[in-house]
């Protein structure tokens, strides 16, 4: 075969494998369409409204045996989620004005009471002292459920409960002047926990 037929054949057989390409681009009905889908997480934050303008729940001074003190504070859900619990962790550092405490601790003589929030009737439903409060053991307290005067399902979105509180300096009628002086610092740290997730 001269070269003028190969070169032939070879441009014929180029021209056939690109029409056969080209045959498989026919046109065909067509339809896209996107859909645009999103996820956004949901806030939990709740705050706590106190006494005054610090939020304190209490800040009290010149305090002497047998005092006691009724507070009522605010738990606030801001957040757009519900929540099923709000937790209590309660801890309080002592300052020893005469450093002669020894082995007696200030939070061992503060009562706390937490009463039935409906106005004038209040009976005490559940009661220990501050350093009773604070161990480990004891720490985690559900403040919004039932047990405290709170709704069984939880505290929803933009809602709030309001709890009332009693402290008290036990009056232990012994000698308790190692406490004259002294300060305690108290610290309650409220942590919201979600409510079960649901089929959405």
């Amino acid at each position: 075969m001269s070269l003028k037929k190969k070169l032939a054949m070879s441009i014929a057989t180029g021209a056939l494998a690109v029409s056969m390409i080209g045959g498989g681009t026919y046109a065909y009905f067509n339809d896209v369409e996107v859909n645009k889908s999103s996820f956004a997480a949901g806030t939990l934050d709740i705050n706590i409204k106190g006494n005054d303008a610090y939020n304190a729940i209490i800040d009290v001074g010149n305090l002497k045996p047998g005092d006691h003190m009724i507070r009522q504070f605010k738990i606030n859900n801001t957040g757009s989620l519900d929540v099923s619990q709000v937790l209590l962790t309660s801890a309080y550092a002592v300052g020893d004005a005469k450093g002669n405490n020894g082995d007696a601790d200030f939070g061992d003589h503060i009562q706390v009471k937490f009463l039935v929030n409906n106005d004038k009737a209040s009976p005490v439903i559940f009661e220990t002292t501050l350093k009773e409060l604070s161990k480990t053991d004891v720490t985690d307290r559900n403040l919004i459920g039932a047990i405290f005067g709170g709704e069984r399902d939880g505290l929803k979105a933009k809602s709030s409960d309001t709890l009332t509180v009693m402290f008290e300096f036990i009056d232990n009628g012994q000698n308790q002047n190692v406490f004259q002086g002294d300060s305690l610092k108290l610290d309650w740290t409220f942590e919201a926990k979600q409510t079960a997730g649901t089929l959405r």
